[in-house]
């Protein structure tokens, strides 16, 4: 998966320097898991949304000339 970015907020760090669950406010940031879901949601959306625009062109297209 060379495309896409590091899910990891942690990178390379070591573990000694990394937040603990409760420091710096970490509970609230998404897991690996929800972001991999939210970039799945968001492609599938992408893809179904482009869809329907084309299918509204197509339609207004054959309506004008139709008639």
């Amino acid at each position: 998966m060379k495309g896409f970015s590091d899910l990891n907020i942690n990178g390379n760090t070591p573990v000694r320097v990394q937040p603990e669950s409760d420091e710096w406010g970490t509970k609230r940031v998404p897991s690996v898991s929800q972001k991999k879901r939210a970039r799945a949601l968001v492609f599938v959306a992408t893809i179904i949304s482009a869809t329907a625009v084309g299918l509204a062109m197509k339609f207004f297209f054959d309506i004008l000339m139709l008639g």
